[in-house]
C-alpha cells in the first residue's frame, strides 16, 4: 500500500479528570521547538500515525495527533487512540517491585534465586548465582543476555514471544552470565521477566492483575490493559506498520507478549499515560491515600547507578527501572519502548513538573540499515535535546 500523506490534526488541549481546572493553560513558549521538531520528523520520516503530549503536574497542556491509527478502514489518530508502550512497561514492573519492598515482602539486595530458584541452572563463571540480586536486575547489570528468545521468530506461525514460563526454564541450562554481575550496564529483557516472576510469586496474582490493581486503577488509568484488546476498545486500537523502501505493511491490531508481559505488554491511550506522568512529576495523582509509591521510593529509583552512554553532551545513566539523562544541571527521568512497529518515549523533569510523552506506530523492517526510516533514535535524540534547550529553564 503506498504511503498516504500524513494529515496533521489541529492541536488541542485536554483536561483529564485529574485536574480541577476548567481550561488548561497555554503551553510554555519552549514547547514549540519540541512540538515542531516532532511534527516535522513524523512527516519527513514516513510515519503512519503519531501522538505527542506535554503535561505539567496534573494538567495536560498540549496533546497533538497526526496521521492514521488504521487504514482499512481508515481511522485517524485522535485523543482516544490506544498505543502499545513496549518497554515503558518495565517502569511499572519496577514500581511493583518497590511496592513489595516497601511492604516488607522483599529486599532489593535479596538474591533472585530466593524467589526464582530455577535460575540455579544458569551457568555463572563469575561466582555463585546467589550473588545476583533484585537490584542488579532492576539496573540491567546482572549479566543476562538482551533477547528473551535466542532463536526462531522468523516464521509467520511462530508465537510473537515465548508463551510459557517452562520454555524459559528449559533454556536455563544453556544460559550463561555474560559479565561480572554489578560491574556494568547491559540491557536485559529476561532479567525483567524474572522480576515479574517475583511479583507473581509474592502477590499470588498474575503480573497483569497485580499492576492493574495496584498501579493502573489507583491512578485512574481505566482504558489501559495488557496484550489482547478488549472488544469494546478495538475501535480505538492503533495498528502498527513495518516500512521497507518507503512501503508500509500493516502488522495487525493485536499481539500477545506471552511470558514477557512484565517487559512490554502495556497498551494505553496517551490520556491515561498522562496520569502516569502526573504521578511521576508530583501532581495530585501522586498524593492519593494510600500512595501508589512514596516520593522517597521514586527518588530512590531515579538515583543513577551505572553509566549507559554520553552523546552530544547528554549523559545517560541507569537507575532502578528508570533511565536518567543529564546535561549540566538539567535532568530528565524516563524510558523508551520499541516493539512490533511501535516506538515510544517519555521524559519527566521532577523539578519543574514538566513531562513529555510521544509515540509512533511505524518502524523500519531493518532498523540497523543505513537508510532506515523512520530513524527512531534520531527522532528521540532530537526531542531530548530540544527539551533541554527550550523547555527546561
Amino acid at each position: 500500500m503506498p504511503m498516504r500523506p500524513l494529515l496533521a490534526l489541529a492541536a488541542f488541549a485536554l483536561v483529564p479528570a485529574m485536574t480541577e481546572a476548567q481550561k488548561a493553560p497555554a503551553p510554555p513558549a519552549g514547547w514549540a521547538a519540541v512540538h515542531d521538531f516532532f511534527q516535522q520528523s513524523v512527516k519527513d520520516e514516513g510515519v503512519v500515525g503519531a501522538g505527542l503530549a506535554l503535561i505539567h503536574r496534573d494538567t495536560v497542556l498540549a496533546h497533538d495527533s497526526w496521521g492514521d491509527a488504521d487504514r482499512d478502514p481508515r481511522r485517524a489518530v485522535d485523543q482516544n487512540t490506544i498505543w502499545h508502550w513496549a518497554s515503558i512497561t518495565k517502569t511499572f514492573t519496577g514500581i511493583a517491585i518497590m511496592q513489595l519492598r516497601d511492604r516488607g515482602k522483599l529486599s532489593l539486595d535479596d538474591p533472585i534465586v530466593k524467589y526464582v530458584p530455577e535460575l540455579r541452572m544458569v551457568h555463572d563463571s563469575f561466582g555463585p548465582i546467589d550473588n545476583i540480586t533484585i537490584r542488579q536486575l532492576m539496573s540491567h547489570s546482572a549479566g543476562f543476555r538482551n533477547p528473551t528468545w535466542i532463536w526462531g521468530g522468523d516464521q509467520p506461525w511462530h508465537p510473537f514471544e515465548p508463551t510459557e514460563w517452562s520454555q524459559l526454564v528449559a533454556m536455563f541450562p544453556y544460559t550463561e552470565i555474560l559479565f561480572k554481575p554489578g560491574s556494568k550496564y547491559s540491557y536485559s529483557n529476561p532479567g525483567v521477566i524474572f522480576l515479574g516472576q517475583v511479583i507473581e510469586r509474592l502477590s499470588g496474582d498474575d503480573i497483569e492483575v497485580y499492576i492493574d490493581t495496584n498501579i493502573l486503577k489507583p491512578l485512574g488509568m481505566t482504558r489501559s490493559y495488557f496484550d489482547l484488546t478488549p472488544y469494546h476498545l478495538l475501535k480505538d486500537r492503533s495498528n502498527s506498520w513495518s516500512t521497507d523502501n518507503g512501503r508500509a505493511t500493516a502488522l495487525g491490531l493485536d499481539f500477545d507478549t506471552g511470558i514477557t508481559t512484565a517487559n512490554g505488554g502495556l497498551n494505553s491511550p496517551i490520556t491515561d499515560m498522562a496520569k502516569y506522568l502526573a504521578f511521576l512529576s508530583g501532581g495530585k495523582a501522586s498524593n492519593d491515600q494510600p500512595p501508589v509509591l512514596s516520593r522517597q521510593s521514586l527518588e530512590e529509583m531515579w538515583t543513577s547507578i551505572l553509566p549507559v552512554e554520553e552523546k552530544d553532551g547528554i549523559k545517560e545513566r541507569i537507575g532502578l527501572s528508570f533511565f536518567e539523562w543529564t546535561r549540566g544541571s538539567k535532568r530528565l527521568i524516563g524510558h523508551t519502548g520499541s516493539q512490533r512497529g511501535f516506538r515510544a518515549f517519555f521524559y519527566v523533569d521532577p523539578v519543574s513538573g514538566y513531562g513529555v510523552i510521544g509515540v509512533i506506530n511505524t518502524a523500519p523492517a531493518d532498523e540497523d540499515a543505513a537508510n532506515a526510516h523512520p530513524a527512531v533514535e534520531k527522532i528521540w535524540a532530537g526531542v531530548r535535546s530540544r527539551i533541554f534547550d527550550s523547555l527546561l529553564k
